[in-house]
């Protein structure tokens, strides 16, 4: 990320958000924090308990500085140059700019690519929103002034923020756009993922989430 960035001459800061993570996250961001000491804007947040993703992202948002802001999935399924495609994009105009994860052919990631196409099926089918068709994709960024009343809305700290964001982001009118990138997942890393568990518990979110949405349109605009 740092060779990415540092070869664009972008201006830019690196925030590590820790949810908590019961593994060797902690010590290895502090090990890179003092491996770049000096050399370039990097700083971190350690939450003392988890409180979801959504959560963790918008807790390094409210931390960044910079009149662009974003995230991505530090597993870097996704590869850096997703940063530079997107802040791209919104530089040129748009408000919210999104990689949209293009799936390289594998036997061993069939069952999940399937489950993250019918997902994003699901969203346009259930939520009437053609124009997204990644919302879960782990890299996107926005506009901090477009965006800061957007925020304000998110109620779903969870996994399911990242729809929600998208969803909310669609429904203000905000410039939107996906960015294709080739997306490799990895297998040398273990996967809190529960497949088909997950995927009930998201078309019920999708159903509740559609429910309130319709209800917000019909009274009008609410805050959460």
């Amino acid at each position: 990320i740092v060779a990415v960035l540092e070869a664009s001459r972008l201006s830019y800061e690196i925030i590590f958000v820790d949810d908590a993570s019961r593994d060797r996250t902690r010590s290895l961001i502090d090990m890179i924090l003092r491996e770049y000491q000096g050399r370039t804007t990097m700083r971190a947040l350690f939450h003392d308990r988890n409180i979801g993703r959504g959560g963790a992202v918008q807790d390094g948002f409210r931390a960044a500085r910079g009149e662009i802001i974003g995230y991505l999935d530090v597993d870097l399924e996704i590869q850096a140059l997703a940063i530079l495609a997107c802040v791209l994009a919104i530089r040129r105009g748009c408000d919210v700019a999104v990689a949209k994860r293009l799936y390289a052919f594998t036997w061993r990631s069939v069952d999940r690519n399937i489950l993250s196409k019918g997902y994003a099926w699901l969203v346009r089918r259930v939520l009437g929103i053609r124009e997204l068709t990644d919302t879960e994709s782990g890299c996107k960024f926005f506009r901090r002034d477009t965006l800061g009343p957007v925020l304000q809305q998110c109620e779903h700290m969870g996994w399911f923020w990242d729809t929600e964001i998208m969803v909310r982001c669609h429904a203000a009118g905000l410039r939107m756009t996906e960015v294709p990138l080739l997306y490799l997942r990895r297998f040398d890393k273990p996967s809190s993922v529960r497949p088909w568990k997950d995927a009930m518990d998201y078309f019920v979110q999708l159903l509740r989430f559609r429910t309130k949405m319709a209800q917000a349109h019909t009274k009008g605009p609410v805050s959460s």
